[in-house]
């Protein structure tokens, strides 16, 4: 037993140095400022101050992106680039993430981003948009659908999260994140090489990984909080009733990287099958976020589906006006 003692005490003693000897401090806002543009504001939402841009042609449809963990608005900069001239594009970072930084409350349910996301879309007084999420930002897409159906005129599944698997979750960030004491050290240090790990397990193609991508998610990390944001929204779950879909009413697309390590493509036919009047788009050769692995092929077919459908919605309205 004594033995015992000894090696947990002698364990914790090495945790600690390691830990000391990889710390790397959080970066304010200030620091990060060059991960801002001219097209970057900031409004307070539930008592966060929220990153966010709002770019392209107002008098067109408006569409709203939501990233997945550990991201930002940023992987959505092809996309945007693409739809300028045809929408009003709004991306942010969403709470825990980015630039926006962590709750006070640090509530990272995915109930707490529905009710966040809708009182972003109040804020800045989207009266109807196309929802279009990636990942996390996926299923928190889908569960807003579920639950304001009256708000989307189109919603844009790519590899959304959400559903049962019994796949166990294919990350070691993730896996660290769950283990007690382990993960107290997380909030402390950034190793480069778990960032990179990461994005490699995201990406099918990994020639289209460059430094300056493993540089985003990396400093993003490390605005001050987000990392203990990271743990504290791991740890919370983030399913929801299968049900649930029966309720999602607007013209729904999936779009699916057919060599996501993380989420099987299995989904993204689950959601298919699920949702009314569904389309699915599987795309070979393409990994766990296919707007930043595949943008052109992933964006255009995005645009065409949710023109389509803005115009069937903006033909709704005008007869319902005008009766």
């Amino acid at each position: 037993m004594r033995r015992f003692k000894i090696s947990i005490a002698t364990l914790c003693v090495v945790a600690l140095v390691a830990t000391y000897a990889m710390y790397v401090p959080d970066r304010s806002v200030d620091e990060l400022v060059h991960w801002q543009n001219s097209e970057s504001h900031f409004v307070r939402i539930l008592g966060t101050d929220v990153h966010y841009r709002r770019e392209g042609d107002p008098s067109k449809p408006t569409v709203v992106l939501l990233h997945g963990t550990s991201s930002s608005l940023h992987t959505w900069d092809a996309w945007t680039d693409a739809m300028r001239g045809q929408f009003e594009v709004v991306r942010m970072d969403l709470p825990g993430f980015g630039l926006t930084g962590p709750r006070a409350d640090a509530d990272y349910s995915i109930d707490a981003y529905v009710a966040f996301v809708h009182a972003f879309a109040d804020a800045l007084a989207l009266d109807q948009f196309a929802l279009a999420g990636n990942s996390l930002g996926g299923n928190i897409a889908w569960q807003y659908a579920a639950a304001h159906a009256e708000r989307l005129s189109a919603l844009v599944l790519l590899n959304a999260s959400g559903l049962p698997t019994a796949d166990k979750q294919p990350s070691l960030v993730f896996r660290l994140a769950q283990w007690p004491i382990v993960n107290k050290a997380i909030p402390l240090v950034a190793p480069k090489a778990l960032y990179r790990r990461s994005v490699e397990e995201v990406f099918a193609d990994d020639d289209k990984i460059t430094a300056a991508l493993i540089e985003r998610y990396y400093e993003l990390s490390l605005r001050t909080g987000n990392r203990r944001a990271f743990v504290q929204r791991v740890r919370q779950s983030t399913l929801a009733p299968v049900s649930q879909l029966d309720r999602i009413v607007a013209p729904t697309l999936v779009q699916w990287g057919a060599q996501d390590a993380w989420i099987p493509v299995s989904h993204a036919h689950q959601f298919g099958d699920a949702i009314a009047n569904a389309q699915v788009i599987v795309y070979d050769g393409v990994g766990h976020t296919p707007m930043e692995e595949a943008p052109i092929r992933t964006v255009n077919d995005a645009i065409t589906f949710i023109q389509s459908h803005s115009r069937d919605s903006a033909l709704q309205t005008a007869i319902k006006d005008s009766q």
